[in-house]
């Protein structure tokens, strides 16, 4: 496959956990650490984000967090194309040190 042929997509992952008992902490921990470890980039503290190359590879990572889905609470995908992404406005604050190079990384793929 050429490269100008390959369209990156983001995927998205919205969450609410509960954590009201040191079990359902514990599942909310191992659910983050999951997505750190699949490549995601904490964009807030339940929403999260990574780049896939194509709509394969963000078909897979979605299979990978439904088989990671913590027992209780709330789990959501979005998957927007890389055009879609860069129009993303922040409206207070900074973008973190992970969010500016996030764009960088679409030169390695």
């Amino acid at each position: 496959m050429k490269t100008e042929e390959v369209r990156f997509v983001w995927m998205f992952v919205f969450f609410d956990l509960p954590v009201g008992t040191k079990a359902d902490r514990r599942w909310a921990t191992r659910f983050r650490n999951f997505l750190k470890d699949d490549g995601f980039l904490m964009l807030q503290l339940s929403v999260y984000a990574r780049v896939c190359r194509g709509e394969d590879a963000a078909e897979k990572h979605a299979q990978r967090v439904t088989k990671n889905l913590p027992p209780k609470g709330s789990v959501r995908t979005l998957q927007v194309t890389d055009k879609q992404y860069a129009r993303m406005k922040l409206m207070l604050g900074e973008a973190t040190f992970s969010e500016k190079k996030a764009p960088q990384q679409l030169v390695l793929l």
